[in-house]
This record gives structure tokens, C-alpha cells and sequence, in this order.
């Protein structure tokens, strides 16, 4: 079968320092063509050392049909390649060969005009996706209702919320029917349900038979969808195959270690109303990455509210294994937190606060698990900072399960707490041990 997608050999190379192209008259062109051509006699080789290789020597191809994961840290050249095979940029070296429709999802809401409405909006944002007119016209219903915008379908989105803005952005660039599909962290923003309706869109895509490109920090999204993952570390291809090895590969890279610090909150993740301070794993009434099976683990959030008065501020964890399989999630709502928090219901002043979310000893098997952040605010629910696989930590198991002199073997399942067991007897028998199990023998 002929790939749908195929690169070869392609690199792409940024100039560092420079600045973006501005409009000018032909005397300024010319002038700073000359003036960069004088630059680059005066540094001679020096001149090499201002460029910065995003991808080198990425090879590989995708048949049709297939759903391709795109994984890596922040920086390792995910995007880049969604632009080259977008065409949004061009390859320094190499070729990319597509054959068939594309459509992208790379910056969703790419295009909407605050001032027009939101219907005015799904036409125009249509048209720059490459819809014809009559086709917007048939899907708008559909569009409409998917991003549960119908009362404010004739308001200007510059008085949507942030959550609305984005639900009718993907409405309108999930409808494409391209043969080729490129999908850029989707998931990242938005309300919980949001999300859930997206992965599902997205597989509904998969199931009609397209060719998905899927690039996302979420290895639980990456693991439902994609039969073939790619990794990406330093602009390069680090391994290529089934999705369950990559994602193994990278969970065992992909942490920090036992605490992720942010400290400048312009810098953090987050918005202008949240922002991540530090992430860290406690044991011991210390910070580290090795933790004893029979100990408590805290897991510590710190943030930074910026919005005085908020309130309904949720941190939230999501626990992976060493597959990227989410073995956890838990947040300090009221109806999810087994403590009294203080401050969860009361309004928020400015400040840095630190919300911390206690395991019990003996709950977790052994094995190394990996710490997702969120900060969510609720009414409606938002995420509102994000940190991927932020801290990791290894659970080592000291034995006290175990009977003395009985098997080594590693107990099953992510899990493993002590639990109640009670043996009672439930009907006594007037036998002996002997008569009891003795066997009837076939003549």
C-alpha cells in the first residue's frame, strides 16, 4: 500500500535573534539586505553559531488509516512538524510528500474576529479552513449544538468565556473531512466535559477511516487513539513503534524527578488568573523520588492566585504508571475531599497558597508512577494550568506483605492496600481431615 504521508530526511532551522519580517518600503528591503550581507562578513563564522536546528533527520511514513502519536517534552519539535506537514512553514532540508486533503487543528480559534458573532464567526472561521460556504451552511446545527453555544449564537465572542470561545473553535475545525488530519494538543484547554468531547470526536475521525496526525502531552488520550507512536527529544526521533513502547520509553524519561519548581509566576504554567509554583513529592517529611511501600506519600501542590476574590480554586493530580496509564485522579473538591479544606468554598486573596493531597501506606504497588498538575476553577469547570508528568517517584517494596519464608513475586495490579479479610467458619462437619478429603477412586 502507498503511504499517505511520507517524510524523508527533513530538518528545519530557525535563526536565532532575528527579527520577524515588517512591512517597509523597497529602500528598507534593500537596505537591510545590505546591511545583513556587511553583518555576515564581519562575523565571519561566527554567523553559524545564531541558528537553531528544531528537527533534523526525521524520516518515516504513515499509511492510510492510520492514527500516528506524536510525543515528546516541551521543545523537542512536536509542533514544528505539524507546521512543515501542515505547510504553515517549509523544510530547510528534506521532503514531505502528502497525498490527500488536509486539515489541521494546530491553533484552535486561529482566525475568529472578537467583534463578529459567533455565527458570523463559524463562517468566517470555515472559510479559512477551507469549507465552502454551502458546506458550513449544512453543518451549522451541528456545529452549533456540539459547542453548546445556541443562546449566544448571535452574541460577539468577545463576550464569550474562554470555555465557549474554544468549544465553538474545535466545533467548527472538527467538521472538516479531510483525508489527512493534524492534531495539535486539543486537549490541553477547556472544561473536563469539553475535553471528553473532543477525544471523542476525534476518535469518530479515526473510525471514518482518516489518517490522524496526534500530538499531545496526555498518554492516556495517546494510548486510546493511536495504533504507532513517534517520540521527539531534542528535534530528533527517539523511537518509533507501537504505541505501548514509546509511552513506556518516555514516562521513563520524561519526569524531573521529585519536585518541579516554578518561580517566576509570568513564566509559570498557567494564565492571568493561576499559575503553577511548584510540584513535589513528600515522604518522610522530605522531598524525594524513592519511597518506602509501607509509608505515606504527599503530594504537594503550590500555586499562585492572581485574581483576588476567586473561589471553587480545585487542584487536581492525575497518577500514572510507567505505561501512561492513569491509575489515580483526585482533586479537593467539597464532594471528592475526604478533609475540610478551608479555603475551598471562602473567596481567594492575591497570594501563593499549596494544596496537598496525602496517599495512604500501603496503596500503591511498587513500581515508579508519575504526577500530572492541574489547577481547574469551577463554575464552569476550566482548566486553568497544566503541568504534564511534572514529578515522578519510585515505590519500593520493603516486604511487609509478605510472609516470612513464602514467594517473592510482585504482587498484581497498581494498587495493593491492606484490607479487611476475616475467615469464620460456615458449617462445621462431623468428619475427620482424612474422610474429608478423600477422593473417590473410578473402578
Amino acid at each position: 500500500m502507498k503511504p499517505i504521508i511520507r517524510v524523508e530526511n527533513v530538518g528545519k532551522r530557525y535563526r536565532i535573534g532575528t527579527r520577524g519580517a515588517a512591512y517597509g518600503t523597497l529602500r528598507d528591503l534593500i537596505a537591510g539586505t545590505v546591511q545583513s550581507s556587511l553583518r555576515g562578513q564581519r562575523n565571519g563564522n561566527r554567523s553559524k553559531t545564531n541558528t537553531f536546528w528544531a528537527l533534523q533527520e526525521i524520516d518515516f511514513e504513515v499509511e492510510p488509516g492510520e492514527i500516528v502519536g506524536v510525543i515528546g517534552r516541551n521543545g523537542a519539535g512536536k509542533s514544528t512538524l505539524l507546521k512543515l506537514l501542515s505547510r504553515v512553514s517549509q523544510p530547510t532540508v528534506g521532503r514531505i510528500e502528502l497525498y490527500g486533503r488536509l486539515g489541521s487543528l494546530l491553533e484552535v480559534g486561529t482566525g475568529f474576529h472578537p467583534e463578529l458573532t459567533g455565527r458570523e464567526n463559524i463562517y468566517l472561521n470555515g472559510a479559512i479552513l477551507g469549507m465552502k460556504r454551502a458546506e458550513i451552511k449544512r453543518k451549522f446545527d451541528e456545529i452549533v449544538a456540539f459547542a453548546e453555544v445556541e443562546r449566544f449564537i448571535e452574541t460577539p465572542v468577545k463576550h464569550y468565556s474562554s470555555g465557549m470561545y474554544l468549544r465553538l473553535a474545535f466545533a467548527v475545525a472538527s467538521q472538516l473531512e479531510p483525508e489527512i488530519l493534524l492534531i495539535d494538543e486539543v486537549l490541553a484547554v477547556g472544561d473536563a466535559t469539553f475535553q471528553k468531547k473532543c477525544l471523542g470526536k476525534i476518535g469518530e475521525v479515526a473510525r471514518a477511516g482518516r489518517t490522524v496526525i496526534f500530538v499531545s502531552h496526555n498518554m492516556t488520550a495517546v494510548n486510546q487513539l493511536c495504533s504507532r507512536t513517534i517520540m521527539l527529544a531534542g528535534g530528533r526521533i527517539t523511537a518509533i513503534g507501537s504505541t505501548k513502547q514509546v509511552v513506556a520509553d518516555y514516562m521513563s524519561t520524561a519526569s524531573g524527578g521529585a519536585e518541579a519548581l516554578w518561580d517566576d509566576p509570568l513564566r509559570a504554567p498557567g494564565n492571568d488568573r493561576l499559575r503553577l509554583r511548584a510540584v513535589r513529592v513528600i515522604s518522610k517529611n522530605v522531598s524525594t523520588e524513592l519511597v518506602d511501600i509501607d509509608q505515606a506519600v504527599t503530594i504537594e501542590v503550590e500555586f499562585w492566585n492572581l485574581m483576588s476574590g476567586a473561589r471553587h480554586i480545585c487542584a487536581n493530580i492525575y497518577l500514572m504508571d510507567a505505561l501512561g496509564n492513569a491509575v489515580l485522579s483526585t482533586g479537593n473538591t467539597d464532594m471528592a475531599n475526604l478533609a475540610d479544606d478551608d479555603w475551598y468554598e471562602e473567596p481567594h486573596p492575591a497570594g501563593l497558597y499549596r494544596a496537598t493531597c496525602t496517599l495512604p501506606p500501603n496503596f500503591l504497588n511498587d513500581g515508579r508512577y508519575y504526577v500530572t498538575a492541574y489547577l481547574l476553577s469551577l463554575g464552569p469547570l476550566t482548566v486553568e494550568a497544566e503541568a504534564p508528568q511534572a514529578i515522578s517517584f519510585e515505590v519500593f517494596d520493603t516486604g511487609v506483605m509478605r510472609q516470612p519464608g513464602g514467594g517473592t513475586g510482585k504482587w498484581a495490579g497498581a494498587v495493593r492496600p491492606r484490607l479487611p479479610w476475616r475467615t469464620v467458619m460456615v458449617e462445621p462437619r462431623g468428619v475427620s481431615a482424612e474422610q474429608n478429603l478423600s477422593v473417590p477412586v473410578a473402578s
